[in-house]
C-alpha cells in the first residue's frame, strides 16, 4: 500500500512531466516571467521538489486540463486510503454539472427557464456551476444499510433522505466536494472560484459540499487574494506548500514569508496532502 507521502511524490512527478515545463532562461512555467520575485520563488520551489520538469513547451490550456486530471487522480487514490475513516461509494470526476447531484437537481429546471427567458436571465443570472473536480457519494441500498442487522424496512422511515437509494426514484449521487483547479493566479478569472462557491452555498437544497481551490501559484500575495476571507471557499490548497515555504525562507524576503505564515496560521492555506483528510471530515 502506498503512503500519502508516496502518492504526493507521484503527484509531483506527474505534474513535472505533463503540466510544468522550463521556459527560456531557466524559468518554470508556473512563474510570472515579468516578476523577478515570482521567478525566484518558482525556481527555488521546483529545486526543492527535486524532480526535473519537462523541457518541451506545454500549451496553457493543455497544462490547465492536465492539472485537473493529475490532481483528481491524486485525490482519488489518497482518499481511497482513508476508506475506513469515511466509508462509502465515492466518485471522483471532472467537470460535471451540479444539477446531476441531489442537492442541486432543481437547478436543471431553473436553468431551462432562464435559458428561455432573457428577462429571467437578467434578473437571476447564471445558476450553472461546473466544478473542475467533483467528489460525490452514491446513495446506499437498503441491503447495504442492513448489512449488520435490520435498520430500515421497505415501508418504514426514513423516506426523504437522499442517502437511502431504495426509496427514491432515480436517486442521484450526493455532491460531497467541489474543487477548483487554478494552475496559477495571474488573472481576475481566478476569482470566479468565489462566485462558484457562493452559488453552491446559496442554491443548494441540502448539505453544503466542501468548496476548495488547488493551485501551483508561487506568489503568496496572489494566493492571498483568493485565500483571505471566509464564507465562499473552505480553504486554498497548494500543490507543494512545504517546498514553497522553504523557498520563501531561502530568498530572504520577509514580506513573502509573513504572508505565507499569515495564510497558514489563519487556516486559509494548506498543502495538497491535507485535502484528502479534510474531505474525510
Amino acid at each position: 500500500m502506498n503512503t500519502i507521502l508516496q502518492l504526493r511524490q507521484t503527484y509531483h512527478r506527474n505534474l513535472c512531466h505533463s503540466v510544468i515545463y522550463q521556459k527560456q532562461g531557466n524559468k518554470p512555467s508556473i512563474a510570472d516571467v515579468a516578476s523577478d520575485l515570482s521567478v525566484s520563488l518558482a525556481r527555488q520551489l521546483m529545486t526543492n521538489i527535486q524532480i526535473p520538469v519537462s523541457g518541451r513547451e506545454i500549451p496553457g490550456q493543455t497544462a490547465g486540463k492536465q492539472f485537473e486530471v493529475v490532481t483528481r487522480d491524486f485525490l482519488r487514490d489518497a482518499f481511497s486510503l482513508l476508506n475506513h475513516l469515511r466509508p462509502g461509494d465515492w466518485q471522483f470526476s471532472l467537470e460535471g454539472a451540479i444539477s446531476q447531484y441531489a442537492q442541486y437537481e432543481h437547478i436543471a429546471r431553473l436553468s431551462e427557464l432562464i435559458k428561455n427567458s432573457p428577462e429571467l436571465r437578467t434578473s437571476l443570472g447564471d445558476y450553472v456551476v461546473t466544478p473542475d473536480i467533483i467528489v460525490a457519494r452514491a446513495p446506499v441500498s437498503d441491503a447495504a444499510i442492513n448489512e449488520h442487522g435490520t435498520i430500515v424496512t421497505a415501508e418504514g422511515q426514513p423516506r426523504l433522505t437522499p442517502l437511502r437509494a431504495d426509496i427514491i426514484d432515480k436517486a442521484k449521487p450526493i455532491l460531497h466536494a467541489s474543487i477548483s483547479c487554478k494552475l496559477t493566479l495571474r488573472s481576475d478569472r481566478s476569482q470566479n472560484a468565489r462566485t462558484e462557491g457562493l452559488n453552491l452555498i446559496r442554491n443548494r437544497k441540502g448539505g453544503t459540499p466542501h468548496i476548495a481551490v488547488v493551485t501551483a501559484e508561487p506568489m503568496p500575495s496572489r494566493i492571498a487574494s483568493l485565500a483571505l476571507g471566509t464564507g465562499d471557499i473552505d480553504c486554498v490548497y497548494h500543490f507543494a506548500l512545504p517546498e514553497l515555504t522553504a523557498a520563501a525562507k531561502s530568498i530572504g524576503n520577509e514580506a513573502v514569508t509573513d504572508t505565507l505564515n499569515e495564510l497558514i496560521q489563519g487556516n486559509r492555506l494548506r498543502d495538497i496532502s491535507d485535502l484528502p483528510f479534510d474531505l474525510a471530515i
